[in-house]
């Protein structure tokens, strides 16, 4: 038994370092694929700067003479919108049809004599690409936005760390819940209604339009406990503005890691069940 233990041990942790290499790499690609694309990213960043400030002089505009609303103070609005604005192309809500169009092709069918598995694959691509928008979506908002409006600065320092784990969360979970729509042209062959929803659903509820604090409370608990929703964008902002205590930030983040994790084993799921009757033309 002995032997046997020493002989495995070591090919299971030659697996586990072969995985995040080839996740690593497979990341590095993404990178570099969206890297490439420059033009598309400044015209991107100078929208979502302009649109910062439409944005903010709204809530603003809410805030009024009170100075603040539904816990949230000019400084900390103000936060929100132009970290939001940021974070819109890191996230990335929408605009991913990547599975879908290979589904409809046929070239999916690529994707799955590969040695990594299809969700694995693009998850990997996925925070490349994500890595690119922190660098080239995420930081103009960021740093036009304190040079016209008074914003809210991290005074506690557990908030960086926990907001650079929301926003990789809610990565994940966006990617989870785009593949999930992607996946349906498995079924459906066209999946711009199922996309439709996703727009319509995504940003109303993720807090892109306005904090979803601004509801009802009862609203705002169903929604932030009951759907996915909110881990996508607001509670990576609320954790960024403090609008809570340093322990109600670490329960937010685990309802992330919640969603996330539950997403993803759903999505593996769909994978499987789709393999199972998926049809390419020629065999």
């Amino acid at each position: 038994m002995g032997s046997v233990t020493a002989t495995v041990a070591p090919a299971t942790e030659s697996n586990v370092i072969l995985w995040f290499r080839t996740f690593g790499a497979i990341a590095g690609s993404g990178f570099r694929r969206y890297a490439t694309y420059r033009q598309a990213a400044v015209a991107g960043a100078v929208t979502n700067t302009v649109f910062g400030f439409l944005r903010c002089y709204v809530l603003l505009a809410v805030a009024g003479a009170a100075g603040g609303a539904a816990g949230y103070d000019r400084e900390q609005l103000a936060t929100f919108v132009w970290a939001g604005q940021g974070l819109l192309a890191v996230v990335l809500l929408w605009g991913w049809t990547d599975l879908a169009d290979r589904i409809r092709t046929g070239e999916v069918a690529s994707d799955l004599l590969r040695p990594v598995h299809p969700v694995t694959s693009y998850l990997a691509t996925d925070l490349g690409r994500a890595g690119w928008a922190g660098v080239s979506r995420l930081l103009p908002p960021v740093l036009v936005g304190p040079l016209f409006f008074d914003v809210h600065l991290p005074a506690r320092w557990p908030t960086v760390p926990l907001f650079v784990t929301s926003v990789l969360l809610a990565v994940v979970l966006s990617f989870g819940c785009r593949f999930l729509v992607n996946a349906t042209a498995y079924w459906l062959e066209d999946v711009r209604g199922p996309q439709i929803l996703w727009v319509l659903a995504s940003g109303m509820l993720a807090g892109l339009y306005f904090p979803l604090p601004f509801l009802p409370d009862a609203v705002y608990l169903a929604l932030q406990f009951g759907t996915p929703f909110p881990s996508l964008l607001q509670i990576p902002l609320d954790v960024l503005v403090e609008r809570d205590s340093t322990a109600t930030q670490v329960g937010l983040v685990a309802v992330q890691v919640g969603w996330a994790a539950a997403v993803l084993a759903l999505c593996r799921l769909v994978q499987r069940r789709a393999e199972r009757r998926l049809v390419v033309q020629g065999g």
